[in-house]
């Protein structure tokens, strides 16, 4: 097998797949479901600052805090208040939408 082949070449199990398995179960549809908001934002600010070509720590001295918070932040690890994601999205270049459905 050539080295394009191996990279190419997919292991193991597809997400999709072990994400459509644990859905089965209603506690952690619930617990994926409450989530969602989350890491739905998570990706916007990731994808936004990427798209911008900005690292983390860019994105930190723009909206006046730390690098550390920044990756908290993306690894959903860290549960930020409205005030730190607007000075995010000012970083950004952006403004901050709330939408109650």
């Amino acid at each position: 097998m050539s080295k394009v082949d191996a990279k190419t070449k997919s292991a193991g199990i597809k997400f999709d797949d072990i994400k459509a398995q644990l859905m089965e179960d209603a506690a952690f549809e619930a617990e994926y479901n409450n989530l969602q908001p989350r890491y739905e934002l998570i990706s916007q600010i990731i994808e936004a600052r990427k798209g911008m070509k900005m690292t983390q720590e860019e994105l930190a001295k723009r909206a006046g805090t730390r690098k550390s918070n920044i990756s908290r932040l993306e690894s959903g690890s860290y549960n930020p208040s409205l005030d730190f994601l607007i000075k995010i999205a000012k970083g950004l270049g952006k403004d901050v939408h709330i939408e109650i459905r």
